[in-house]
């Protein structure tokens, strides 16, 4: 339990448990470990801060970034200062809170463009080309807020991220989060696991497994990898290979794109529903709901790889559907919907879902060659 900064500053504690009165002596302990244990500038800190409400809810972004508040450690290692980058760059930053994190958020110039719920950030983030400010702020469950900054120059810019099957930080879940919202839904949690650098099957030797069973019928798992975040980008393709063990047994395939920022969320979601509609579906993000699209989704082949390209982009508060290529079919879509608003985590990443049929038939799924690329 941490101390107020007035006991802080009149009471210190032997390792006996024992109260002494501040002395000298007492004074240079207190400024060299801090209120039991803490950092001293923590336990030391001439203001007390307000600890937020409900913790369970995400926080709106503050815009330009609030300034520290008795700050403790917190480090960008990745770019260096005055570092000439590309883009996307990857940032990397480490937050080490006296206090369960409470919300870590990347700004770029001022703008918040990556959330995370977590101590760091590994993560590629777009930026323009010429010079920026990247912020890092991070807030503890106390209210104690910590900041760190560094100065970049945009050189070249990148096509995107590619191998995305490979990198680390996948996350997922089944039928719904563990604070009981909604997550891939269905009828029941599903077993499944992601198994990484799978050299057979594979295109380039470093596939990735996703499996798919379970006890309980029309049960689903959703991937998905947060690749980073940014706003100066706004025309995605998510460009991938796949291939399934046995194409009779899913119930459908799911493949999202999202971007969010400014409170609000641009999903393009898709999946090819082969047991129900016969179609390929997008998502309506405003109206939270599945469209059917003249496109048709048949069982694919068994023991096949097939390429599915998707073009889209962000048009002010709408998403737009361009084209799907699957196999050696490229279709035009041409949808447009609106974007779901009141969204406070700011994120780009790339999705991929396993659904389960009426028998929870139990099949595989590889990935390979993942790439997003935006601009």
């Amino acid at each position: 339990m941490r101390c107020s900064p007035r006991v802080c500053k009149n009471l210190i504690y032997s390792a006996a448990g024992v109260i002494f009165p501040i002395g000298l002596i007492a004074l240079a302990l207190l400024a060299w470990r801090g209120c039991q244990g803490l950092p001293a500038n923590v336990a030391n800190c001439p203001v007390a801060p307000t600890a937020p409400a409900n913790t369970s809810v995400i926080p709106p972004a503050i815009e330009p970034p609030p300034q520290a508040l008795c700050g403790f450690p917190l480090t960008i290692s990745v770019p260096g200062e005055g570092a000439t980058v590309n883009s996307p760059a990857n940032v990397v930053a480490q937050a080490v809170p006296p206090d369960q994190i409470y919300w870590l958020r990347l700004y770029v110039d001022g703008l918040a463009v990556y959330y995370s719920f977590t101590n760091n950030i590994n993560q590629f983030i777009w930026m323009p080309p010429g010079p920026h400010t990247i912020e890092v702020v991070a807030e503890d469950v106390a209210g104690y807020i910590a900041t760190a900054t560094t100065h970049v120059n945009v050189g070249t810019l990148d096509p995107g991220v590619a191998g995305i099957q490979n990198l680390a930080g996948w996350q997922s879940c089944s039928a719904a989060l563990h604070n009981g919202f909604t997550c891939a839904a269905g009828l029941g949690t599903a077993t499944s696991q992601m198994i990484p650098e799978r050299s057979s099957p594979s295109l380039d030797g470093t596939a990735a497994q996703f499996t798919m069973g379970g006890p309980h019928p029309y049960s689903n798992e959703l991937y998905w990898y947060p690749v980073g975040g940014g706003n100066s980008v706004s025309h995605f393709t998510y460009d991938l290979w796949f291939y399934i063990d046995d194409g009779t047994a899913p119930q459908s395939l799911e493949f999202d794109v999202n971007q969010a920022f400014g409170g609000t969320r641009w999903t393009w979601g898709s999946q090819c529903d082969f047991n129900q509609s016969g179609k390929w579906n997008v998502w309506d993000p405003l109206n939270g709901k599945w469209v059917p699209i003249s496109i048709p989704c048949n069982h694919f082949p068994s023991q096949t790889w097939i390429h599915l390209v998707w073009t889209l982009e962000r048009i002010g508060n709408q998403v737009h559907y361009i084209t799907l290529s699957v196999g050696d079919q490229t279709y035009s879509v041409d949808a447009y919907y609106t974007a779901q608003p009141k969204w406070y985590q700011e994120e780009i990443d790339i999705a991929f879902q396993l659904d389960g049929n009426y028998k929870q038939q139990p099949y595989n799924v590889w990935l390979d060659e993942v790439t997003l690329n935006a601009y």
